[in-house]
């Protein structure tokens, strides 16, 4: 008689798919790196009014002191573009927001749940976190603050030399991505680390902003494309028959023409094209990798026997296809995902290149352009570095989570 097993104690509670993931995506050192560098990049795009800005902290001229900058963060005289609005959102609830997590993590650990339960609590409050900041942020956008446009670091200036008494705490760098007025192409120096552009900008500090055009376009993109994908494709494999002809046949026809040269054509007919144009145009168009994913995935999972349980008790159609296959076949979307992120960036640059972009905002294609146009390496250099290294950490974070998710490559 054999003798009984005895659990390891240094064994891990049950591990979710998630855990697993994880655990085998922490492995893939460049991967895991790769992310902790988008996740740098996410933090310089929330900073970037704190590292520059024309709005000082304090502004003392002997009439009262003020604080121009906080006001600044939601002046739509000062940041036109509503990505500017949601990223300075979060700046402003960064704080508040880490003390209430930080509360809200201690009190759901005091309450001893256990490990799945503590998890699903932790979820819902995220999510209810997230639902009440895209609520203010849409309130705020409802709601336009304005307020008169002022030069403050000039008038600064000249009082300082009038020899006024005159108090002002600005950021590192005292001016925007549109600030004119420098020397034209000026090379890169002590004064300007990245070299002064056509049109006499800072190209610091429009690459700096622009961190923020690229990561939203990215991510707006992907998740108008990957709903659509996710929709289309469980239809098609769920329902298969004259559903899934229907769908193939669309996304034959979609799949037939460049999406580059749909996306011309349909931002050629924008009088005045925005990125929220950009984002609509690219996730209309980019779906048709994702809808196949999901039905090949959906083909593979329909005839197993958790779907044959749940249709013989009754459940709903789309409780089966939305909370028992479609879990199942994220997977592949996942790493679609992240690898879509990075071609979005790619092709908004390509688009600001060619002229087609948002004039208004710093795209770092219509630097390349500048660059392109008037020969200077540093406008050439600067930005072209900025796409390589975002693109390259998105594409090397989706490789790891490619391996992660495959069974076959875990360690």
């Amino acid at each position: 008689m054999s003798a009984p097993m005895i659990p390891d104690v240094n064994e891990p509670e049950d591990q979710t798919f998630g855990d697993i993931v994880w655990i085998q995506f922490k492995k893939n050192g460049v991967a895991y790196w790769s992310l902790w560098g988008l996740g740098v990049l996410f933090v310089l795009a929330t900073v970037a009014p704190i590292l520059a800005s024309g709005r000082p902290f304090v502004w003392d001229i002997g009439e009262g002191t003020s604080y121009p900058w906080f006001s600044s963060l939601f002046d739509r005289n000062y940041f036109e573009n509503p990505v500017d609005i949601f990223f300075n959102l979060l700046l402003a609830c960064s704080l508040p927001v880490a003390a209430l997590c930080w509360y809200r993590l201690r009190r759901i650990h005091a309450m001893g749940l256990d490990k799945r339960p503590r998890r699903a609590r932790i979820g819902r409050e995220i999510r209810v976190l997230v639902g009440l900041i895209l609520a203010l942020f849409l309130v705020v956008l409802a709601n336009p603050h304005s307020e008169p446009y002022t030069q403050y670091f000039d008038q600064y200036e000249e009082r300082v030399e009038a020899g006024e008494n005159v108090r002002a705490v600005f950021p590192t760098v005292p001016y925007m991505f549109r600030t004119t007025g420098f020397k034209s192409l000026e090379k890169p120096s002590s004064s300007h680390w990245l070299g002064v552009d056509e049109s006499t900008r800072d190209v610091g500090v429009r690459l700096l902003y622009g961190t923020r055009i690229s990561l939203t376009i990215g991510v707006i993109a992907v998740a108008i494309y990957v709903t659509i994908g996710i929709i289309l494709g469980a239809l098609a494999g769920f329902y298969s028959g004259k559903v899934d002809i229907i769908i193939q046949r669309l996304i034959e026809i979609v799949m037939s023409i460049p999406a580059l040269i749909i996306i011309l054509v349909l931002v050629a007919f924008l009088e005045k094209p925005s990125i929220f144009h950009i984002m609509l145009v690219i996730g209309l168009v980019r779906w048709t990798g994702v809808a196949r994913l999901v039905r090949g995935e959906f083909y593979r999972l329909r005839g197993q026997d958790f779907v044959t349980s749940a249709i013989a008790l009754g459940f709903p159609t789309h409780r089966v296809i939305f909370k028992h296959i479609l879990p199942n076949a994220m997977g592949p979307v996942l790493v679609a995902a992240t690898f879509g992120v990075a071609g979005a960036i790619l092709l908004e640059s390509t688009l600001s290149f060619l002229g087609l972009g948002d004039l208004s905002a710093p795209s770092w294609g219509q630097t390349l352009s500048e660059g392109y146009s008037s020969g200077a390496w540093h406008l050439i250099l600067a930005p072209g570095f900025a796409i390589f290294l975002t693109v390259s950490l998105l594409n090397l974070v989706g490789e790891g989570l490619r391996d992660a998710l495959d069974p076959k490559m875990r360690k």
